[in-house]
């Protein structure tokens, strides 16, 4: 598509409108002439965020919606009618100066920002008319100056550049200027022709044809993307259509259901599920003769276990969340209602919130509403089948103020917060309420830089447990040790292991996980002599199964904390199958010297090295002159002849 030239407009005949209105007649005349003129002032006034294709779209329907409403007479004030005509001669055409205020305001209004409570003006969405589909339409590309001028005129606000185009396109003085801005409802139109001021004056610019909407280049749309689109939509219709023919199906839809069982909302287990009254609750003593330790000996503790509406409501919306509910859950965890009725854990009020936890044998679901009503409401889920002793021995119930309370499990005798990183520094009591702890500080929602990581200390007949809040619904827990015997995490070997480790819970957040291991697999005596290096393996297991990470991390001699050096997911190194792990890292000495350092652990018989660095090593370590920046690859061999590879 080119556009043309524009003919000099003649002058008015006898007896037409100039005299401060204009008809509609008139104004279609002036707008069919100067079509390509009042485009490309559009296009240059409208924001450049629209992007070049959307803004000659609006730049088009922007002009074509800018004719009179029906047929009475539209007024013209005089300062409009300036400006250059056709042939630039300076005489006005009150048709053209009445479009020509329509195109600035709208296209001012274009430009302004969406607000919530607001209804958009008609000139902010997309234009219904002109569409083009499967084309890109944009116009043809100018020189570094063009693209200089454009780059000044989309920094200015819109006000700022109508009065630039204005001037340069349609060589109005300043005064007509203001009156031109002032009908189109601009505020400060002193502070937009200062704002103008700043871009150098280069109006002949304006006519090349990096501003001309009307000259346009055609490029298709992203077509593997219109392929996808296409085939979603062909998928939506289809469905469409089987939904329309079971509905338009006589009596049962397809016939007689046979074993199956009726409808949801008359299925009397569905029924039971969502009844209050059916919700199993256990006894209170039930946990002392049980063999087992686990969610199902829990017993229903809080002050509104006999509370029916809320029992209710919490079924309700864990059958059926609305749209207004967060909902939330650990990876891989179904978050569909309960196959039949749960075990009701705990129903109470909890600061401000009431709370009910429920079991069902494979998940644990938290319900959480206010206590002024039921807007706001939140349902977590945690997947904890298999749960048992430490793992089942406590459950998020309340979060505030960066602090957590947990429910515990009812042979839990005391509970007790300490600074994982800190092993010296000894336990601080937590108050016990009908197993609620006092509030602790979590490190599950804590930014910035890792100083301390404070877990969850549990005491009951079996011994002393450490728990770790990773901002899910239940907690993880810690042990240390070789992965094939792992022990618990309250034993001062295990707390010196972890301490210069625990931040490194934070590279695990929010990933389902079940248990951490921290093991010491090998220390390494540093090329400088000033001291060994220790190497640690943290493993992180999830209750779905997959998932799992692994850390190498490396510690110098006096170093506060661990570095991790290689990680790896959904491996079985450093774990229960395979009880192995080799890594390395490039380390600068204090001469200023670079070496490869790599260590597995005790089983490695040997060690070698390939790429960047080539050497090998009997034994577990190997030691490497390296260049700094160096990428090596590692390789050993266990005792019973298998070979493994270092972790990445």
């Amino acid at each position: 598509m080119q556009s043309q030239d524009v003919a000099p407009s003649p002058a008015p005949a006898p007896g037409s409108v100039t005299d401060g209105a204009v008809d509609v007649e008139q104004a279609e005349a002036a707008l069919v002439e100067h079509y390509p003129r009042l485009v490309r002032l559009a296009y240059l006034v409208l924001p450049p965020g629209l992007g070049r294709g959307r803004r000659v779209l609006t730049a088009h329907a922007l002009v074509q919606r800018a004719l009179p409403r029906g047929r009475t007479m539209a007024p013209v004030i005089p300062a409009q009618a300036g400006g250059r005509d056709g042939d630039g001669d300076g005489d006005g055409d009150p048709g053209y100066a009445y479009i020509r205020l329509q195109v600035v305001r709208t296209a001012l209004e274009a430009g302004l920002p969406l607000l919530r409570r607001a209804w958009p003006k008609r000139a902010q969405l997309p234009p219904l008319l002109p569409q083009v589909r499967g084309l890109r339409l944009f116009p043809r590309s100018g020189g570094a100056d063009e693209l200089a001028l454009a780059q000044r005129l989309s920094a200015l606000t819109g006000p700022a550049r109508a009065v630039y185009v204005l001037r340069g396109l349609e060589q109005l003085s300043d005064a007509e200027v203001r009156k031109v801005l002032a009908e189109a409802r601009v505020e400060d139109t002193d502070a937009a022709l200062a704002e103008a001021d700043a871009v150098p004056a280069r109006y002949a610019l304006l006519d090349s044809p990096e501003f001309d909407p009307c000259s346009l280049q055609a490029r298709p749309t992203d077509l593997m993307q219109r392929r996808r689109h296409t085939r979603a939509a062909l998928a939506a219709v289809a469905a469409l259509a089987v939904c329309g023919a079971l509905v338009a199906l006589p009596g049962d839809g397809w016939g007689p259901d046979g074993a199956a069982a009726p409808l949801y909302a008359r299925n009397p287990a569905a029924e039971a599920a969502l009844d209050p009254g059916r919700l199993l609750r256990v006894s209170p003593v039930a946990w002392k003769t049980s063999a087992r330790t686990d969610f199902s000996v829990w017993p229903a503790r809080g002050a509104l276990v006999r509370d029916s509406a809320l029992l209710r409501r919490a079924l309700a919306v864990w059958a059926r969340p609305g749209a207004t509910v967060q909902v939330s859950a650990t990876p891989d965890t179904p978050a569909g209602g309960p196959s039949g009725p749960p075990q009701l854990l705990y129903a109470g009020d909890v600061g401000n919130a009431r709370v009910v936890i429920f079991y069902d044998g494979l998940r644990v679901a938290r319900y959480a509403e206010p206590k002024d009503g039921t807007a706001g409401a939140a349902l977590d889920f945690a997947r904890v089948d298999g749960a048992t002793g430490a793992e089942a021995s406590a459950i998020v119930l309340d979060r505030a103020d960066g602090n957590v309370r947990w429910l515990t499990a009812p042979w839990v005798t005391a509970a007790g917060e300490r600074d994982l990183g800190k092993p010296g520094a000894g336990v601080m009591a937590l108050t016990l309420t009908d197993g609620i702890t006092s509030p602790l500080a979590s490190p599950a929602t804590r930014t910035g830089t890792c100083t301390g990581w404070n877990v969850l200390q549990l005491t009951d007949a079996s011994g002393t447990h450490l728990l770790t809040d990773l901002g899910e619904l239940v907690p993880a827990r810690l042990t240390g040790g070789r992965p094939t015997a792992p022990k618990e995490a309250t034993g001062a070997e295990a707390l010196g292991t972890w301490a210069p480790y625990a931040c490194s819970l934070a590279d695990v957040r929010g990933q389902g996980v079940r248990t951490v291991n921290a093991w010491s697999y090998a220390r390494q005596v540093l090329p400088d002599g000033s001291g060994s290096a220790e190497w640690v393996c943290t493993r992180a297991e999830t209750w779905r199964g997959d998932g799992s990470r692994v850390l190498a991390q490396f510690r110098t001699p006096g170093g506060l904390f661990g570095a991790a050096v290689a990680k790896a997911g959904d491996v079985p190194a450093c774990g229960p199958r395979d009880p192995h792990v080799l890594a390395g890292v490039l380390w600068k000495s204090r001469g200023g010297h670079w070496y490869l350092l790599a260590a597995g652990d005790s089983g490695t018989r040997d060690v070698r090295a390939t790429g960047g660095v080539r050497d090998s090593a009997p034994g577990n370590l190997l030691t490497a002159a390296a260049r700094k920046g160096a990428k090596a690859d590692l390789k050993g061999t266990l005792a019973n002849g298998r070979s493994v590879n270092g972790l990445n």
